[in-house]
């Protein structure tokens, strides 16, 4: 097959949509072992907005939990955004609540879709999904295949049974290798990731160990090349005692201590400045904010490292200040 350059769209806009609306659960399925499939759609069939592929919503849940997941369906579907929930027993109990409660016709609350994994151009991309981590791996491979691109996916899971979505995978052929544990051990990722390839980018959702052993295979590759989504945040270990700072909230007009035991996230909406947030994790995106002024001390999991070098941007619910004073535009 002959590649071509991909000619993705437009990504969705990283920072948090102004779309936040009630919508009805319009279908469920069992995905697999322990995974839900779930049809979200506005009252009345109304249009979505919409989405490219790698985007997620955030969904409201009771207890005042929020929780993100990948949109996996048809960006070219208005009428229906499709989801993939794993039932993580020693989760959080989002997870436990979706699976466990929903019916056709539950209203849940949403927000979004944002995007902090996008497509990007190119000639040819490797996939590497591990478990629910296909979930945003699924428009990627459609957006691809429609554009002639050429790509792999290679798909590891605990076993067949507990893997989403293979019957539709199915139809791909031999671009989509599938690798139960129980059956062909872990991902064989020297051989998928030993050599650099031009051209080609490798993009990797699922646990913390897989992201972790790609970013390791792929330090010999050229920069740029890999792009992940993370579940679970990375923890940072600060340079040193933490201190406190003072931010100027230049929109509010008020100037904010915060102490070393509070987030610049906790401090500003103590002091009463909105502001919209949802994983408080440093993985989400949803309180990314303007810096104006100042020196971030980025701790997140989702800025490039060429974007905390600009210091334009900072997740204020997990980052802090190297220095006394940050100016902010809330």
């Amino acid at each position: 097959m002959t590649s071509t350059v991909f000619a993705a769209p437009a990504p969705t806009a990283r920072t948090a949509s102004d779309f936040e609306a009630e919508v009805v659960v319009a279908a469920l399925r069992a995905e697999a072992d322990g995974v839900v499939g779930v049809d979200l759609a506005l009252p009345g069939g109304a249009a979505l907005p919409p989405w490219t592929p790698g985007a997620h919503i955030d969904v409201e849940l009771p207890g005042g939990l929020t929780r993100q997941y990948s949109l996996c369906g048809e960006p070219a579907d208005p009428s229906r955004w499709r989801l993939g929930v794993l039932r993580e027993a020693d989760g959080r109990g989002g997870s436990r609540w979706l699976a466990d409660q929903l019916t056709v016709g539950t209203v849940l609350r949403v927000r979004g879709p944002r995007n902090n994994f996008p497509l990007h151009p190119a000639a040819r991309y490797v996939l590497v999904a591990g478990g629910i981590g296909i979930t945003p791996i699924l428009p990627m491979i459609r957006a691809a295949e429609a554009a002639g691109a050429d790509w792999v996916l290679h798909y590891g899971g605990r076993t067949r049974a507990s893997m989403a979505f293979l019957d539709e995978l199915a139809g791909y052929g031999d671009r989509v290798r599938i690798h139960p544990q129980d059956e062909t051990g872990l991902l064989d990722l020297d051989a998928i990731l030993g050599a650099p390839a031009a051209d080609t980018l490798v993009y990797c959702c699922g646990p913390t160990g897989l992201l972790d052993a790609v970013s390791e295979r792929c330090r010999e590759w050229p920069a740029g090349s890999l792009h992940v989504e993370r579940f679970t945040a990375v923890a940072v270990v600060p340079d040193g005692e933490e201190t406190g700072f003072e931010v100027v909230c230049e929109r509010s007009g008020l100037t904010v201590t915060v102490p070393p035991e509070l987030s610049i996230l906790e401090a500003v909406e103590n002091a009463g400045v909105s502001v919209l947030s949802s994983c408080t994790e440093g993985i989400c995106g949803t309180c990314e904010t303007t810096v104006l002024d100042g020196e971030p001390d980025h701790r997140d999991c989702l800025l490039t490292d060429d974007e905390k070098a600009a210091g334009d941007t900072m997740l204020i619910c997990v980052s802090r200040c190297r220095g006394a004073r940050l100016v902010l535009d809330l």
